[in-house]
């Protein structure tokens, strides 16, 4: 009796369920809210700096993440991962998610060119503040992509765990908390470990001027090839410095040609040298000082007259000259830098040419600018910057990608024309003829190939890395003797320390909150519950279903 009733069931149900699975299923899977497509995302991400400097730490301290996003104003807790455009991320709302939250993710717009001067006022005081702390909880960076403007859209519009005022029915508002989707943020690297591999490069080379060089006089040009933002992988250094190793670069390209004629090769020996680490504490420019002082050989830069450090040089059409010790009158930095305005005077009127004096703080934790580093081994040297201060925001920025070429080439022609007097000795005329002028297009080229590429220490610090081998040949061009010279950390008391995961990948998966696991919990339950019912009392179910079944049945006969 109990196989035939079964058997009676099964039949009732053969004739429908084919049916349902070909055409019903599918169409409550197309009108269902949750798309199977959009419920994962993948986005590359950039983490921000960690670094030790003389022993401080700086930066973020964590790399994985594994927990649920909520918006800049829905978070609660630290198993919440905060998601803010960089725009709505205020100083104290920084504070308060990097003490509370647990991790946070800043999208960045897909032009950070376009930003209007608020906006970009407030991101540089932003990055400021974050480089100069350090942080506990992951930080990374991402660019705006529409598909991470939905997800942004989504969990602004999710129930927050603050209570709020009550917006229709308890019925509505728990159907809303149902329904809502959440998403869970997922990093999967491991955690950031100090770098073994650590070797900054320093690129030099040189003119050697007519006659006996170790008793010529020297002058040196020095520019540091890095560059410094809030997160390594997006720190471009357009004007800081790329505008520094464009103009070096030039002025090794003109004065090249000029040593290169017996007629024209001056009694001077020109140095030239791209240092790593700048943005350090200049350890490069360190590590290459040491080397010239200490060598048992002997080093043109022991009869320096004065060494010219580039620093920034497009953000304004002024020249600042930054020095720590004034030079006396008559000194040949002195006769250098009045031939500078000279020659700033007559080739750009409207240029001014400004000397900034600051002196030497031992106190701070960063030195302002790297003629500091000379200053302190007793050498004569300067920096040329378009900055007025040492604190400018732009000198530390992922929004330094583009700089003025015109204005570079400026700062080159004045440089060029007040070198070129000094070491030959000519006053007020313009020394170079037309073939031997500064070229815009090299100066572009340059800038092109160097904004092409992050250019933060921890990305350049490894050895025959592309881009110092690329530069090494450009300086090959023009100079003699160039090399590669490498500062690798000591193991037991370094100087600085980088640490690796630099970017990764982050999962962005759809979920939904706790409420709906209950919610579905109940359901389960109260399914369950039916199904035990209708087992106990088949007999009265069994009727019920051949009451409704028979009458279609016999339809169709």
């Amino acid at each position: 009796m109990w196989f035939d009733e079964v058997e009676s069931i099964a039949e009732l149900f053969r004739g429908y369920l084919p049916y349902y699975l070909v055409i019903a299923l599918p169409i409550f899977i197309i009108i269902s809210p949750a798309n199977p497509v959009a419920a994962s995302h993948e986005f590359p991400v950039y983490r921000m700096q960690q670094y030790d400097l003389h022993g401080v730490p700086h930066g973020c301290r964590s790399a994985p993440i594994n927990i649920e996003a909520r918006a800049l104003n829905t978070w609660s807790s630290a198993r919440h991962c905060v998601i803010a455009k960089i725009q709505d991320l205020t100083i104290e709302q920084f504070r308060d998610v990097a003490e509370k939250a647990g991790a946070l993710i800043v999208v960045l717009p897909s032009d950070l060119t376009a930003l209007s001067i608020e906006d970009r006022q407030n991101i540089l005081e932003l990055e400021d503040l974050m480089m100069e702390q350090e942080v506990s909880i992951p930080v990374y960076f991402t660019h705006w992509n529409p598909s991470m403007d939905d997800v942004l859209s989504d969990l602004s519009t999710t129930t927050t765990s603050t209570p709020q005022p009550a917006q229709g029915s308890a019925l509505e508002n728990l159907m809303q908390s149902v329904s809502a989707n959440g998403y869970q943020i997922v990093v999967n690297s491991h955690q950031a470990h100090a770098r073994t591999d650590v070797a900054v490069a320093n690129i030099q080379g040189k003119l050697s001027g007519q006659g006996m060089e170790d008793k010529l006089p020297t002058v040196a040009i020095v520019a540091h090839y890095d560059s410094y933002g809030v997160a390594p992988e997006l720190a471009f250094g357009a004007d800081s410095n790329g505008s520094g190793v464009a103009v070096l670069i030039e002025l090794a390209r003109i004065f090249s040609q000029l040593y290169n004629s017996q007629r024209t090769h001056a009694q001077f020996n020109l140095m030239f040298l791209l240092a790593g680490a700048g943005k350090l504490n200049y350890q490069g420019t360190k590590k290459w000082l040491e080397d010239q002082i200490d060598s048992i050989d002997g080093s043109p830069l022991q009869n320096a007259h004065f060494v010219i450090c580039l620093d920034t040089l497009s953000t304004s059409k002024n020249i600042y000259i930054h020095y720590s010790k004034p030079p006396k009158e008559g000194t040949t930095t002195a006769k250098f830098l009045h031939e500078l305005t000279e020659a700033a005077k007559e080739l750009y009127p409207g240029v001014n040419v400004e000397l900034i004096h600051k002196k030497i703080n031992l106190a701070e934790k960063k030195m302002a600018w790297e003629h500091e580093r000379l200053s302190m081994k007793r050498i004569a040297g300067f920096t040329v910057s378009s900055l007025e201060s040492h604190q400018d925001y732009a000198r530390s920025t992922i929004l330094d990608k583009t700089a003025d070429i015109e204005t570079i080439a400026q700062k080159a022609s004045v440089l060029s024309e007040a070198l070129a007097r000094y070491i030959y000795n000519l006053s007020s005329e313009d020394v170079f003829t037309e073939n031997l002028k500064i070229d815009e297009t090299a100066i572009e080229g340059v800038m092109d190939f160097l904004v092409a590429q992050p250019r933060a220490a921890q990305v350049l610090a490894t050895k025959q890395n592309p881009l110092v081998t690329s530069l090494q040949n450009i300086l090959s061009r023009y100079l003699k003797d160039v090399k590669v010279s490498y500062l690798i950390p000591d193991k037991r008391d370094p100087d600085f320390a980088f640490y690796d995961v630099t970017k990764a990948n982050v999962n962005v998966y759809s979920v939904k909150p706790a409420v709906f696991d209950l919610f579905l919990t109940f359901a389960i339950v109260v399914y369950l519950g039916i199904t035990y019912v209708c087992i106990q009392h088949f007999n009265i179910f069994y009727g019920l279903m051949a009451h409704i079944a028979v009458p279609a049945k016999s339809k169709v006969q």
